[in-house]
């Protein structure tokens, strides 16, 4: 069997000796791990923010305005078809050809896709009626193909990397790029809806975002073409145990793997949505019936008081520093949540984190109930609650998995997770606001419901902290 070409480092101390290998500096692993889901995150802000204002009216002109917002939503949403997909492709070559390889490739498709659209010209440009829209699928898909094999990739970039019994440290890294996109993107906004017209957003301020992005993008490659490969993939390939379709073996191997690791980041995704997508749009929706009223008869839509559903009422503004606060809380927990996963094991951790989101889903109704300062507080508990989840899954994950298949099972059990929870979350806490009649309870329900799953999945899986994970290479 041909095995690919790996370059060895000039030194190198066993990773067992709680040193990390030569050439891979504990600041190169951070920043290089970081950076793809800082970019990951920003861009997933950026285009949100850009499909509600200003998408719409600039790729679909011609469009009623009901279905230009549905066109630029569903838009968004090819990122999510297109992340298994990109699980599978950068899964193989990740455990074909190496980490870095990949990793390089991937921070390449998704930074180039994310600086174009920031340079399309609108649809009403003369010769770009469909092109400018076809073109933003196309971009899009490419996004979402890219952040399929990101985000496994940087887990491994850190925990294959990290010192003896600091896995779960470790991998807090690339976890942390989730608050910090996060933090940039909606500042970003924050300062531009305060110093730009309507006017000037819609006619160049939007693509600001995009184009900075290219910026990170570049820092990302130049810390990362500097990278050598982990000791776990030289391993791999010094001993012949490449595996020849990773996919192939992922799934006749370790499919439970796959299930399992699924459904442990289930509610975590599930979290992570409502607690930003959902009450952004809850609580800046009106709570004034005559308010509704006259947005309505301005756009020249028929009213109907039946159908009034009320949010919170909060200024959007407001509401953005609100999120930004909360996500502050995020990044706090998410590298505590890293000594204690390693203290206490991920599978014991993570139960009882997610008994907190569960109890926290029970309690949405009151936490999201009306006023500024309960919307603060619940912001505040389910992104606290959001870092302890999420950063110990860079760690769980790929320990689930022998290291020949690791890149591909992390990555595709990652991204069946976002199908599953992410993908429907916000559209399914709609519907049950909706249905509540501007009542949260429900919505509290959902997530409840995958708190439970995801609690299932962690007391049928073995504790995988102590399991080897140099040496872990599947036949």
């Amino acid at each position: 069997m041909a095995t690919p070409a790996v370059a060895e480092p000039s030194a190198q101390n066993p990773q067992n000796s709680g040193q990390q290998q030569a050439g891979n500096t504990r600041g190169r692993v951070i920043f290089s791990s970081l950076i793809g889901t800082t970019i990951e995150f920003f861009d997933f802000y950026a285009y949100a923010t850009a499909s509600v204002l200003v998408f719409p009216k600039l790729f679909f002109p011609s469009a009623s305005d009901i279905n230009a917002i549905l066109s630029s939503f569903a838009i968004f949403g090819v990122a999510f078809v297109a992340r298994p997909v990109g699980s599978i492709i950068f899964g193989h070559f990740g455990d074909k050809l190496g980490r870095k390889g990949t990793l390089v490739a991937s921070l390449l498709t998704m930074g180039v896709a994310t600086f174009l659209i920031g340079l399309l010209p609108p649809a009403a440009t003369p010769g770009w009626v469909v092109l400018a829209p076809l073109l933003l699928v196309v971009f899009r898909f490419l996004q979402g193909l890219a952040l399929g094999g990101e985000w496994s990739g940087a887990a491994l970039l850190a925990t294959e990397n990290a010192p003896a019994n600091r896995r779960a440290v470790w991998g807090t890294f690339p976890q942390l790029g989730a608050p910090i996109g996060f933090i940039i993107a909606n500042t970003m906004y924050v300062i531009m809806n305060s110093f730009l017209t309507a006017k000037q957003f819609e006619d160049f301020g939007w693509r600001i975002p995009f184009l900075f992005s290219i910026i990170m993008v570049a820092l990302g490659l130049y810390v990362r073409l500097k990278l050598v490969e982990s000791t776990s993939f030289r391993k791999v390939v010094k001993e012949e145990k490449v595996a020849k379709v990773p996919l192939a073996a992922t799934f006749k191997h370790h499919w439970r793997a796959v299930i399992a690791g699924t459904f442990i980041m289930l509610a975590t995704y599930v979290l992570f949505y409502l607690t930003t997508s959902f009450t952004l749009t809850y609580g800046t929706a009106t709570d004034k019936v005559d308010v509704a009223r006259a947005a309505a008869q301005k756009a020249g839509q028929k009213f109907d008081p039946a159908s009034f559903v009320p949010g919170l009422g909060i200024d959007r503004g407001l509401f953005l520093w609100m999120l930004i606060i909360g996500v502050v809380f995020f990044g706090i927990f998410t590298v505590v949540s890293g000594p204690l996963a390693e203290r206490y094991g991920r599978r014991k951790f993570l139960i009882w984190v997610t008994v907190g989101i569960l109890v926290f889903g029970a309690a949405w109704g009151f936490m999201f109930g009306p006023g500024t300062a309960a919307a603060m507080v619940g912001l505040i508990v389910g992104f606290t609650l959001m870092g302890l989840t999420f950063g110990p899954m860079a760690a769980i994950l790929p320990e689930l998995f022998p290291a020949n298949v690791r890149y591909t099972g992390s990555a595709i059990a990652y991204n069946l997770s976002s199908v599953l929870g992410a993908a429907p979350a916000s559209f399914v806490a709609i519907a049950l606001w909706q249905f509540g009649k501007g009542s949260t309870v429900w919505v509290g329900v959902y997530l409840a419901v995958a708190a439970v799953l995801t609690l299932v999945a962690l007391l049928l899986t073995r504790e995988t902290k102590d399991r080897e994970f140099e040496d872990n290479i599947s036949a």
